[in-house]
C-alpha cells in the first residue's frame, strides 16, 4: 500500500471514531427549579411541585361575599393565622360581591400578582377549574376553604356541610315530635355549601314523612333578606319550625317585632344567635346552634403554608360540626361571649391547624405587617 493510501485510510478511521465518542458523551441535565409551565406542555400533564421554602410567602385571600359576618370573620382568621405562623410576609384580600366570572378575574388578578398561595371560598364546585388548576401549574399552592372544588391539584379544607344541615334538621324535627309544618332558609342557590346542605336537610326529611315542608326560600346570607323573609312567613303561614343556613338571630328578632310567639329554630354557632337562646329560654326560645366556624379559613392558611414548606398535608380535611342546644344551657354558656359579634363565631381554636391567640387575634383582624 502507497504511503498517500494509509494516511487516508487512518484519517477515515479518526474521523469514525470521533464521531462515535461523540454520539455516546452525556449530554447535559436540563436546569431544575420552579418554573412556569410551558405554553406547548401536554393537557393533564402535571408540573414538578415547587422546593419548598423557609418563609417570606405572599398569601391571596378571594371572597365573594360582602356584608356577611361569617365571611369577614373567614378572612380575619386567615390574617391572624397568617401573622402566626411567622412566615408570611403579606395578606392580599380581594373582596367583593361576586358569582364564578368575577371570581376568575379576581383569582387571574391575584395570580399575576405573583402570591405564593391562594385561600378561596368557591362559588362553584367545578367552574373554577381551569383558573384554579393554571394557578397550581404556575406553582401556586390553591386551597378551597368552607366549599369544595374538584379543579385537580387542589386542596380542600371545608366543615362538613351535608352534616351541618342533616343535624340540625333532625334535632328540629325530633323536637316537633316527628310532624309539623317547617320553613327551609336556605343562603345561595347554586353554590356548593348550599347545595349540600339542601341535601344534608333532605336526608333528615326522608326519616321523617310527617314533616312538611311549607316554604323554601334562598337569604343569599344576607341577615337584611332572611329578616325580612322570616318577617313576611311568620305573619302570613302557620309554621312549627324554621331551619336556617346560618341566618338566624334576624329570624328570632322578627318574632319580637311581630310579637309572635316562637317557634323551634336551627342555625349557625352565631354569637348573637346563642345569645338569644339563653336569654330568651324564659320567653319559650328554644333552638339549637349547629357549629360551622370561619376560623375555616385560618385551617386553610395553616395547610397551605405547610404545602409551601413541604410538609405534604392532606388534600382534604373535613371538619365535623356539633350541635348546641337550649337541651343543654351550660354548653351553651360556654359557647357565648359578651364581647363579642353577633354574627361571629367565638369557635376559633381547632387544633392542630391554628396557632392564633384565640378570639382576641382573630377579632384584632390585622395580618402580617399590619
Amino acid at each position: 500500500m502507497q504511503r498517500s493510501s494509509r494516511i487516508s485510510l487512518f484519517l477515515t478511521l479518526f474521523t469514525v471514531l470521533a464521531v462515535l465518542l461523540a454520539a455516546c458523551a452525556t449530554v447535559p441535565a436540563a436546569p431544575t427549579g420552579n418554573t412556569q409551565a410551558s405554553d406547548t406542555q401536554a393537557a393533564g400533564e402535571s408540573t414538578a411541585e415547587a422546593p419548598a421554602r423557609e418563609g417570606g410567602f405572599v398569601i391571596g385571600v378571594s371572597n365573594t361575599l360582602v356584608g356577611n359576618g361569617w365571611r369577614e370573620q373567614m378572612i380575619c382568621a386567615i390574617k391572624a393565622e397568617a401573622r402566626a405562623s411567622g412566615v408570611v410576609d403579606r395578606v392580599v384580600v380581594v373582596n367583593r360581591n361576586g358569582g364564578p366570572t368575577e371570581q376568575i378575574a379576581d383569582l387571574e388578578g391575584l395570580i399575576s400578582q405573583g402570591v405564593d398561595a391562594i385561600i378561596l371560598n368557591p362559588t362553584d364546585r367545578e367552574g373554577l377549574n381551569a383558573v384554579i388548576e393554571s394557578a397550581i401549574a404556575q406553582g401556586i399552592v390553591v386551597v378551597a376553604v368552607d366549599q369544595a372544588v374538584t379543579a385537580e391539584g387542589a386542596y380542600i379544607a371545608t366543615n362538613d356541610q351535608v352534616a351541618y344541615a342533616r343535624l340540625g334538621a333532625e334535632w328540629l324535627f325530633e323536637k316537633l315530635g316527628g310532624s309539623g309544618k317547617v320553613v327551609e332558609m336556605r343562603g345561595i342557590d347554586g353554590v356548593p355549601a348550599d347545595t349540600d346542605r339542601h341535601n344534608g336537610f333532605l336526608e333528615a326529611l326522608a326519616k321523617y314523612p310527617d314533616i312538611e315542608v311549607v316554604a323554601e326560600t334562598f337569604t343569599g346570607w344576607d341577615p337584611s333578606t332572611g329578616a325580612q323573609q322570616a318577617l313576611d312567613l311568620i305573619t302570613t303561614m302557620e309554621i312549627d319550625g324554621i331551619w336556617t343556613s346560618g341566618i338566624d338571630y334576624p329570624v328570632v328578632e322578627q318574632f319580637q317585632a311581630a310579637n309572635v310567639p316562637f317557634v323551634p329554630i336551627v342555625g349557625a354557632d352565631n354569637n348573637g344567635f346563642i345569645k338569644q337562646l339563653l336569654e330568651l329560654a324564659d320567653q319559650g326560645l328554644v333552638g339549637a346552634a349547629v357549629t360551622n366556624p370561619p376560623a375555616i379559613g385560618a385551617v386553610g392558611t395553616s395547610i397551605a403554608i405547610d404545602a409551601l414548606m413541604g410538609k405534604n398535608p392532606p388534600r382534604e380535611t373535613i371538619l365535623t360540626p356539633k350541635v348546641f342546644s337550649t337541651d343543654n344551657p351550660e354548653e351553651l354558656e360556654a359557647l357565648y361571649a359578651p364581647d363579642e359579634q353577633p354574627g361571629w363565631s367565638t369557635y376559633v381554636d381547632i387544633p392542630p391547624y391554628t396557632h392564633y391567640n384565640g378570639s382576641a387575634d382573630v377579632s384584632a383582624c390585622k395580618g402580617p405587617g399590619e
